[in-house]
C-alpha cells in the first residue's frame, strides 16, 4: 500500500496533527537552549541552575507518559492529546510572563508534563489509525517531527528574538509560540479516536469487532506484569534501556566538549546540536520503507535492521571522538543522530505488532521510562563521573560502545520471539471473535469464562491452555491433587496473577488484566480455608469490616447483617466475641458469612474442610447445599472429592496445570482409573463424611 493510499484510508487529519504537534514540542527547550544566555542575564542564574531548568522538561516528560497512557485507555486518545497540548500552550503562555528563574522552571516543567502525555496516546492513536501495510512509514512521518523540531525551533527561537531586539525577546519567542500550538491544540479535540487493534482485526478476521466500549480499562501494574511477558517487547524495552546510558547523556557531553575545547558559546551549541538531526529527516522514511518491506517478508528481520542502526550510532559516535577537527565531529555526530532516529521509528510497529491492541499506550510509555528513567539518569550519572575524572571524550568511548552494543543485542535477542508474540494477538482475537458469534448465535453468556490460560511463575509454567465455563446458578468444583494449579487457576479468575495468554471474562466482559477490586466489586467474593477472619477483632466487628471498600449504606449493611446471621444462628450467638475465640469450624462460617452479606454475583470457595473435623464439614455442607438451593454461583475447591461431588452440578479435575476432565458427578465417578491414580483408598475424612 502506497503511503497516500495509507493516509486517505485513516484521514490526514490524525497523522498530520500529530506530526504538527511533534515538531512544536521540541521548540519550548530548543528555544530555552538557544535563549539560554539572555534567560541568564535577566535571572542571573547560573550555568548548572539553568541546566538544571531545562532538565526538568526530561524529568517532567517521563513520569508523565505512564500515568497519561492510563488515562488514555478510560477516555478518548485524542482528548489527552488535545489538552496535553492546550496545557504546552499554557506554559508558554506563563513561561513568556514568569517574574524569576523559580517559576520559568515550574513553566518548563508544566510543558514537559503535556509533552509526556501526548507521546503515548499518539503512537497508539497511529498503531490504531492506518492500515498495518503502511504502519512503519506512517511511525516515521510522525517520528520526523523531533528532527524537524530540533532543526525550526533554534532557527525560530532566533529569528524572533532577534527581530524584537529588547534584553527581553526571548519572552516573546514563548508568547508567539503559544498561539500555533494553542490552535493545534484544539485541533487534536476534534480528531477521531479509532477503534483499538481494528486493522489487526481486519487482518485475521477480515472484519472488524464491535466496539469494545464499556469494556473495564487496563490497569497500569497489570499492563507491566502482562508487557513483561510479550518476550519480543520485554527485550526490545530492555534493549533501548540500556542504549539509555549512552543516548542520553551524549548529547550533554558533546555540548560540554563544543564549549570547553572548541570555544562555541552557548547560541552557537543549541545551533550545532539542532542542525545535527537534519539528517535524520531524510535517513527515518528511507529505513521506515526498507523496515517496512522486510517485516512484510518476516517480522523478525524489522528488529534487526533496528539493531544494526544502533551499531552504526555506536560506530559513528566512536569516529566523531577520533578527530579533532569540530567540523568532522559534527558531521559523524549527525550520522549518529540519524541512525537511533530511524531505530527508534523502526521498532514502534514491532511493539505495535506484538502487544495487545489495549496495551499499547501503556508499551510505548514503558519503552520511554526505560529510556530516560533507567538509562537516562543512571547514564548521566555515570557519564558525569566518568566526564569530571577523565574528560568528555573519554567517558564518551567508555559508555558509548557497551551501550550501543548491548541495545542492539537485546533487541536482536527479542527479535526471535517477535513472530510469537504477534501470532499470540491473533490468537486472541480468533477466540474473541469466535465467543461473539457465539454469543450472537444465542448461546448463554457464562457468569465466569476461561480460555486458553497459560500462566507461569518466573520461568516455571503452572497452567496450560485452561480453558472453564461457570454459568448461572451453577456449583462447579475444581479438583485435584496439590500443585495440579488449583489455586493458580482462582488468582487468575479472581486478578490476583497476569496470565501469559488467554482471557477471563465475567458475564462477557474481558478481565483479564482488570485489577481485583474491579473484580471484587463486579461480585466476585473469595473464601479462603481457615484465613477469611480477623482473630483480634470481634465478630461483629468482622462482619462490618467486610464493607469498607463498597458503597453499601448502614441500614443496608445492617439488613444484609441480619439477613445472613439467620443461616447462620451460632454466629449470631457469638457477635460479642473475638474471632480468635471461636473454634475452626464457627471461624469458617463467620468466614462465609463475610463473603455471603456482600451477596456476591459468584462466591469462590477454597478449601472449605480444610483442618476441621468431620460433623465441623457436616454443618457447612448444609449451609452451602442450601446456597446452592437458592441459585448461587458458586465455585468450590476441595482436596475431598466425595465432598466436592456432593455439592457441585458439574466437576473439573485438574493434573499438572491443565483440565484433563470435565463433566458432571456421576461421569467423575465413572472414570475409576482417574480416581483411583489420585485418590487411591480416600481418607478418613472423606469416609467419615460418605457415612
Amino acid at each position: 500500500m502506497s503511503l497516500r493510499a495509507a493516509i486517505r484510508e485513516g484521514g490526514p487529519g490524525l497523522v498530520g496533527t500529530l506530526l504538527i504537534i511533534g515538531v512544536f514540542d521540541e521548540f519550548p527547550r530548543t528555544a530555552a537552549t538557544v535563549l539560554a544566555p539572555d534567560i541568564q542575564a535577566e535571572f542571573g542564574i547560573s550555568d548548572t541552575t539553568l541546566l538544571g531548568i531545562i532538565g526538568l522538561v526530561g524529568v517532567a516528560l517521563v513520569l508523565t507518559t505512564l500515568p497519561a497512557a492510563s488515562l488514555g485507555d478510560r477516555i478518548r486518545r485524542t482528548w489527552v492529546v488535545g489538552w496535553a497540548t492546550v496545557m504546552v500552550a499554557a506554559a508558554c503562555v506563563f513561561a513568556g510572563l514568569v517574574p524569576n528563574a523559580f517559576l520559568l522552571a515550574v513553566a518548563l516543567t508544566l510543558s514537559g508534563i503535556g509533552v509526556g502525555a501526548r507521546m503515548p496516546n499518539a503512537s497508539s492513536l497511529l498503531a490504531d489509525g492506518y492500515p498495518l501495510e503502511a504502519r512503519a512509514r506512517i511511525f516515521a512521518l510522525e517520528g520526523a517531527s523531533r528532527p524537524i523540531g530540533q532543526v525550526l525551533g533554534p532557527v525560530y527561537a532566533g529569528l524572533v528574538a532577534g527581530a524584537i531586539g529588547a534584553d527581553d525577546g526571548w519572552r516573546w519567542v514563548y508568547l508567539i509560540l503559544s498561539i500555533p500550538v494553542l490552535v493545534v491544540g484544539l485541533a487534536a479535540l476534534f480528531q477521531k479516536d479509532p477503534p483499538r487493534g481494528q486493522y489487526e482485526q481486519k487482518a485475521v478476521l477480515g472484519a472488524t469487532l464491535d466496539s469494545d466500549e464499556g469494556e473495564p480499562p487496563v490497569l497500569l501494574s497489570a499492563a507491566f506484569v502482562r508487557l513483561r511477558k510479550v518476550r519480543s517487547f520485554y527485550f526490545v524495552a530492555v534493549g533501548i534501556g540500556v542504549l539509555g546510558f549512552a543516548l542520553v547523556s551524549v548529547p550533554n557531553l558533546i555540548s560540554l566538549m563544543l564549549e570547553e575545547k572548541y570555544g562555541y558559546d552557548a547560541s552557537e551549541r543549541g545551533w550545532i546540536l539542532a542542525l545535527s538531526w537534519a539528517g535524520a529527516i531524510v535517513t527515518i522514511p528511507f529505513f521506515a520503507s526498507l523496515g517496512e518491506r522486510r517485516f512484510a517478508k518476516n517480522p523478525p528481520d524489522l528488529l534487526r535492521l533496528a539493531a544494526t542502526l544502533l551499531l552504526v550510532y555506536g560506530a559513528s559516535i566512536v569516529l566523531a571522538l577520533s578527530f579533532e577537527r569540530a567540523a568532522l565531529l559534527i558531521v559523524f555526530f549527525a550520522i549518529a543522530n540519524s541512525a537511533q532516529a530511524a531505530a527508534f521509528v523502526l521498532n514502534s510497529p514491532a511493539v505495535a505488532a506484538a502487544v495487545p491492541a489495549r496495551m499499547r499506550g501503556q508499551a510505548f510509555a514503558l519503552i520511554g521510562l526505560y529510556v530516560f528513567l533507567l538509562g537516562g539518569f543512571f547514564g548521566n550519572l555515570l557519564a558525569g563521573s566518568m566526564s569530571d575524572a577523565w574528560g568528555e571524550r573519554t567517558a564518551l568511548l567508555i559508555v558509548v560502545p557497551p551501550a550501543s552494543i548491548g541495545g542492539a543485542l537485546f533487541i536482536t535477542y527479542g527479535a526471535k520471539f517477535l513472530k510469537g508474540d504477534i501470532e499470540l494477538v491473533a490468537e486472541e482475537l480468533r477466540e474473541e471473535a469466535a465467543e461473539r458469534q457465539r454469543i450472537a448465535g444465542g448461546a448463554d453468556v457464562p457468569v465466569v469464562q476461561v480460555r486458553n490460560l497459560d500462566v507461569s511463575y518466573g520461568t516455571v509454567q503452572v497452567l496450560y491452555d485452561v480453558a472453564l465455563d461457570v454459568h448461572e446458578g451453577e456449583t462447579v468444583a475444581l479438583l485435584g491433587t496439590n500443585g495440579a494449579g488449583k489455586s493458580t487457576l482462582l488468582k487468575s479468575i479472581l486478578g490476583l496473577n497476569s496470565p501469559d495468554r488467554g482471557v477471563v471474562r465475567l458475564r462477557g466482559r474481558t478481565v483479564t488484566y482488570v485489577e481485583a477490586e474491579y473484580r471484587f466489586g463486579a461480585g466476585v467474593v473469595a473464601v479462603r480455608g481457615g484465613e477469611g477472619v480477623f482473630p483480634g477483632l470481634s465478630v461483629a466487628e468482622n462482619l462490618e469490616l467486610s464493607f469498607t471498600a463498597t458503597d453499601v449504606t448502614p441500614a443496608e449493611q445492617q439488613r444484609r447483617i441480619d439477613d445472613v446471621l439467620d443461616v447462620f444462628p451460632a454466629v449470631r450467638e457469638r457477635l460479642h466475641l473475638t474471632a480468635g475465640e471461636l473454634s475452626g469450624g464457627q471461624r469458617q462460617q463467620l468466614a462465609l458469612a463475610r463473603a455471603l452479606v456482600l451477596e456476591p454475583d459468584v462466591l469462590i470457595i477454597d478449601e472449605l474442610s480444610l483442618g476441621l473435623a468431620p460433623i465441623v464439614v457436616q454443618s457447612l455442607i448444609e449451609i452451602v447445599e442450601e446456597l446452592r438451593e437458592r441459585g448461587q454461583t458458586m465455585m468450590i475447591v476441595e482436596q475431598s472429592m466425595n465432598i466436592a461431588l456432593g455439592l457441585c452440578d458439574r466437576a473439573l479435575y485438574m493434573e499438572k496445570g491443565q483440565v484433563v476432565f470435565t463433566g458432571t458427578p456421576d461421569e467423575l465417578r465413572a472414570q475409576g482409573d482417574l480416581i483411583d491414580t489420585v485418590f487411591f483408598g480416600g481418607s478418613k475424612l472423606e469416609s467419615e463424611v460418605t457415612a
